[in-house]
């Protein structure tokens, strides 16, 4: 899967926070004539995510680099399992490593979770999404790992949807100030609008947005909007989502469940850089260590 623009330069990015003038390690070390085979191992079960962005680490660093993925992208993987061989030139392999396993750590961190969520509320019909609740700078790498769990993407920044809160309803006056306000500003952007009492619900399907946003509701209110609602808007459950109710708020009928934890508490999946041999670069054969 090729990788867009916008991911390769946050790429280059995480490169050159590591490598700023050079690998004084590595280079001082080991030869530049100096080849080498690793592998890329799991060490826990969960779900793969991110080899493309890891390989793109490696080639961004050194194009003759060899990498070959062993795993489908999205696949439950055991502990030991051998996700990529990966060849080439030894110096620009251990330059990239941290940061090609950073990202795949990541990733496969926030898509093994996500995967959680997702099958707990498997056959409900509510879709599982994220919040902009990710790490400053990370935030392509980590929407992404959302949809590689099995997740979709709420708004990517404040540019590409509507969420009026209660501060701009207090600024505009009222709600229904505030949506002809979002209306005038960006007709063509979804509007959702964020409630906390059935009242709210009422109100805001009066102006007919397109989106609810029920905030720390009980599963009785949430149940009770649905009705309410009768298909007119989109409702999204938020707030106080955990494994343990996340099946519970689905069966209530909302369309959508977000959650920030899916990025904000992020336990990144461990990886590492195993196996590695020298190769000699007269014979191509490995050299025993």
């Amino acid at each position: 899967m090729e990788l867009s623009p916008e991911l390769q330069a946050c790429i280059q990015s995480a490169l050159a926070e590591d490598l700023g003038p050079g690998d004084a390690t590595s280079e001082a070390i080991i030869p530049a004539e100096a080849q080498m085979q690793a592998q890329i191992v799991a060490k826990q079960v969960g779900i793969i995510a991110g080899l493309d962005v890891a390989q793109a680490v490696f080639l961004q660093i050194d194009p003759q680099i060899r990498f070959e993925t062993l795993v489908g992208e999205g696949q439950r993987v055991q502990s030991g399992a051998v996700l990529a061989k990966i060849s080439g030139p030894a110096r620009a392999l251990l330059t990239a490593e941290r940061t090609a396993l950073n990202f795949l750590g990541r990733i496969s961190g926030i898509a093994t979770f996500t995967r959680e969520f997702v099958e707990a509320v498997a056959g409900t019909g509510a879709v599982i999404l994220d919040t902009r609740k990710t790490a400053p700078g990370l935030r392509l790498i980590d929407k992404l790992a959302v949809q590689r769990g099995g997740g979709q993407n709420h708004r990517m920044g404040l540019y590409d949807m509507i969420l009026i809160k209660d501060n701009h309803i207090d600024f505009a006056g009222s709600l229904p100030e505030a949506v002809r306000r979002a209306r005038s500003g960006n007709p063509n952007l979804e509007i959702e609008v964020e409630t906390r009492t059935l009242e709210e619900v009422s109100a805001a399907l009066g102006l007919g947005v397109e989106r609810i946003l029920l905030d720390n509701m009980s599963l009785d209110q949430m149940r009770a909007a649905v009705q309410l609602t009768g298909g007119r808007a989109k409702l999204e459950a938020s707030g106080n989502v955990d494994l343990a109710r996340v099946r519970q708020i689905a069966e209530t009928g909302v369309d959508y469940i977000s959650i920030g934890a899916l990025t904000h508490s992020v336990k990144v999946f461990d990886v590492s850089l195993k196996n590695v041999r020298k190769v000699d670069t007269e014979t191509g054969k490995q050299v025993q260590t």
